[in-house]
Protein backbone atom coordinates (compact mmCIF):
# COMPACT_ATOMS: atom_id res chain seq x y z
CA UNK A 1 0.00 0.00 0.00
CA UNK A 2 2.88 2.44 1.06
CA UNK A 3 4.20 1.92 -2.77
CA UNK A 4 0.35 2.44 -4.11
CA UNK A 5 0.19 5.83 -2.51
CA UNK A 6 3.92 7.48 -2.58
CA UNK A 7 3.53 6.20 -6.29
CA UNK A 8 -0.02 7.52 -7.15
CA UNK A 9 -0.71 3.68 -8.60
CA UNK A 10 -3.65 2.58 -10.18
CA UNK A 11 -4.32 -0.52 -8.47
CA UNK A 12 -4.16 -2.29 -12.16
CA UNK A 13 -0.70 -0.92 -12.58
CA UNK A 14 0.44 -1.59 -8.76
CA UNK A 15 -0.56 -5.33 -9.37
CA UNK A 16 1.22 -5.77 -12.87
CA UNK A 17 4.58 -4.57 -11.00
CA UNK A 18 7.66 -7.29 -11.93
CA UNK A 19 10.13 -7.27 -9.32
CA UNK A 20 12.74 -6.62 -12.75
CA UNK A 21 10.31 -3.28 -12.81
CA UNK A 22 12.19 -1.97 -9.75
CA UNK A 23 15.42 -0.37 -9.39
CA UNK A 24 16.88 0.63 -6.13
CA UNK A 25 19.22 3.54 -5.80
CA UNK A 26 20.74 6.06 -3.69
CA UNK A 27 18.00 8.53 -4.11
CA UNK A 28 15.22 5.89 -4.18
CA UNK A 29 13.05 3.59 -6.34
CA UNK A 30 12.83 3.62 -9.57
CA UNK A 31 9.98 2.16 -10.92
CA UNK A 32 9.06 1.25 -14.88
CA UNK A 33 5.47 0.76 -15.32
CA UNK A 34 5.28 -0.60 -18.67
CA UNK A 35 1.65 -0.78 -18.72
CA UNK A 36 -1.54 1.86 -17.99
CA UNK A 37 -4.64 2.67 -18.74
CA UNK A 38 -3.06 5.63 -21.02
CA UNK A 39 0.20 3.69 -21.90
CA UNK A 40 -1.18 0.29 -23.43
CA UNK A 41 1.50 0.41 -25.54
CA UNK A 42 5.37 1.68 -25.71
CA UNK A 43 8.57 2.17 -23.34
CA UNK A 44 6.48 2.59 -20.47
CA UNK A 45 7.45 5.49 -17.96
CA UNK A 46 9.72 5.57 -15.16
CA UNK A 47 8.06 6.55 -11.38
CA UNK A 48 10.59 8.15 -8.95
CA UNK A 49 9.82 7.01 -5.76
CA UNK A 50 11.98 8.93 -2.54
CA UNK A 51 13.37 7.44 0.66
CA UNK A 52 10.48 8.39 3.30
CA UNK A 53 11.89 10.24 6.82
CA UNK A 54 10.33 7.08 9.19
CA UNK A 55 11.86 3.89 8.21
CA UNK A 56 8.35 2.32 9.48
CA UNK A 57 6.58 3.83 6.64
CA UNK A 58 9.02 4.19 3.60
CA UNK A 59 7.74 2.54 0.76
CA UNK A 60 11.41 2.32 -0.72
CA UNK A 61 12.67 0.28 2.75
CA UNK A 62 9.71 -2.24 2.75
CA UNK A 63 10.12 -3.58 -0.53
CA UNK A 64 13.51 -5.01 -0.51
CA UNK A 65 12.46 -6.38 3.44
CA UNK A 66 8.79 -7.80 1.54
CA UNK A 67 10.97 -9.59 -1.58
CA UNK A 68 13.26 -10.89 1.23
CA UNK A 69 10.39 -11.69 3.43
CA UNK A 70 8.66 -13.60 0.48
CA UNK A 71 11.37 -14.98 -0.50
CA UNK A 72 10.74 -14.41 -4.27
CA UNK A 73 13.54 -13.08 -7.02
CA UNK A 74 11.43 -12.92 -9.87
CA UNK A 75 7.88 -12.28 -11.73
CA UNK A 76 5.20 -10.85 -9.57
CA UNK A 77 6.34 -8.13 -7.59
CA UNK A 78 2.78 -8.56 -5.19
CA UNK A 79 1.23 -11.74 -4.52
CA UNK A 80 -1.24 -13.31 -2.46
CA UNK A 81 -0.47 -14.52 0.91
CA UNK A 82 -2.35 -17.88 2.24
CA UNK A 83 -3.87 -18.28 5.11
CA UNK A 84 -1.09 -20.17 6.16
CA UNK A 85 1.70 -17.31 5.62
CA UNK A 86 2.29 -19.04 2.29
CA UNK A 87 3.22 -16.96 -0.60
CA UNK A 88 1.75 -17.77 -3.85
CA UNK A 89 3.20 -17.97 -7.10
CA UNK A 90 0.36 -15.79 -8.65
CA UNK A 91 -0.09 -12.06 -9.42
CA UNK A 92 -2.28 -10.45 -6.65
CA UNK A 93 -5.69 -8.80 -8.54
CA UNK A 94 -6.85 -4.94 -8.60
CA UNK A 95 -9.83 -6.23 -6.65
CA UNK A 96 -7.31 -7.53 -3.78
CA UNK A 97 -5.88 -4.07 -3.37
CA UNK A 98 -8.87 -2.67 -2.72
CA UNK A 99 -9.75 -5.27 -0.31
CA UNK A 100 -6.86 -4.38 1.35
CA UNK A 101 -7.19 -0.64 1.40
CA UNK A 102 -11.00 -1.10 3.21
CA UNK A 103 -8.87 -3.45 5.66
CA UNK A 104 -6.83 -0.89 6.27
CA UNK A 105 -9.41 1.77 6.89
CA UNK A 106 -11.47 -0.18 9.18
CA UNK A 107 -7.73 -0.76 11.32
CA UNK A 108 -7.27 3.37 11.32
CA UNK A 109 -11.14 4.06 12.38
CA UNK A 110 -12.61 4.99 8.74
CA UNK A 111 -15.72 4.26 7.14
CA UNK A 112 -14.74 1.37 4.62
CA UNK A 113 -17.30 2.27 2.13
CA UNK A 114 -15.39 5.54 1.66
CA UNK A 115 -12.24 3.68 0.72
CA UNK A 116 -11.16 1.66 -2.89
CA UNK A 117 -8.24 0.76 -4.86
CA UNK A 118 -8.52 4.16 -6.47
CA UNK A 119 -8.03 5.95 -2.77
CA UNK A 120 -4.36 5.41 -3.34
CA UNK A 121 -4.14 7.49 -6.16
CA UNK A 122 -6.59 10.33 -5.01
CA UNK A 123 -4.97 10.32 -1.63
CA UNK A 124 -1.90 10.86 -2.93
CA UNK A 125 -2.93 13.80 -5.02
CA UNK A 126 -4.85 15.56 -2.85
CA UNK A 127 -2.17 14.94 0.26
CA UNK A 128 0.47 16.25 -1.80
CA UNK A 129 -1.53 19.48 -2.63
CA UNK A 130 -2.20 19.99 0.73
CA UNK A 131 1.20 19.55 1.47
CA UNK A 132 2.22 21.93 -0.93
CA UNK A 133 3.21 20.25 -3.47
CA UNK A 134 2.42 22.06 -7.55
CA UNK A 135 0.11 20.80 -9.87
CA UNK A 136 3.18 20.33 -12.38
CA UNK A 137 4.95 17.67 -9.71
CA UNK A 138 1.69 15.90 -9.04
CA UNK A 139 0.75 15.18 -12.65
CA UNK A 140 4.33 13.67 -13.08
CA UNK A 141 3.46 11.05 -10.28
CA UNK A 142 0.37 10.30 -11.57
CA UNK A 143 0.97 10.49 -15.03
CA UNK A 144 -2.24 13.12 -15.92
CA UNK A 145 -1.96 14.90 -18.84
CA UNK A 146 -4.52 17.31 -18.30
CA UNK A 147 -4.47 19.91 -15.38
CA UNK A 148 -8.51 19.76 -15.50
CA UNK A 149 -8.67 16.17 -14.66
CA UNK A 150 -5.75 16.48 -11.87
CA UNK A 151 -7.70 19.55 -10.17
CA UNK A 152 -10.44 17.21 -9.79
CA UNK A 153 -8.48 15.10 -7.56
CA UNK A 154 -6.80 18.19 -5.44
CA UNK A 155 -9.43 20.27 -5.06
CA UNK A 156 -10.54 19.61 -1.41
CA UNK A 157 -7.11 19.57 -0.71
CA UNK A 158 -6.66 23.20 -1.84
CA UNK A 159 -9.66 24.77 -0.29
CA UNK A 160 -7.25 26.29 2.56
CA UNK A 161 -4.03 26.27 1.66
CA UNK A 162 -4.06 30.16 0.36
CA UNK A 163 -7.55 30.49 0.92
CA UNK A 164 -8.53 34.57 0.60
CA UNK A 165 -10.82 33.84 3.65
CA UNK A 166 -7.91 33.14 5.66
CA UNK A 167 -6.31 36.38 5.06
CA UNK A 168 -9.40 38.20 5.95
CA UNK A 169 -8.56 38.98 9.75
CA UNK A 170 -11.68 37.55 11.09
Amino acid sequence: MLLGFAGAFRRSELVGLDIADCAFGKDGLTVTLRRSKTHQDGPGRKIGIPYGSNPDTCPVRTIPAWIELASIAAGPLFRSVSRHGQVQAGRLGGIDVARVVKKLAVRAGLDPAKYAGHSLRAGHATSAAIAGASERSIMNQTGHRSVQIVRRYIRDGSLFRENSAGKLGL
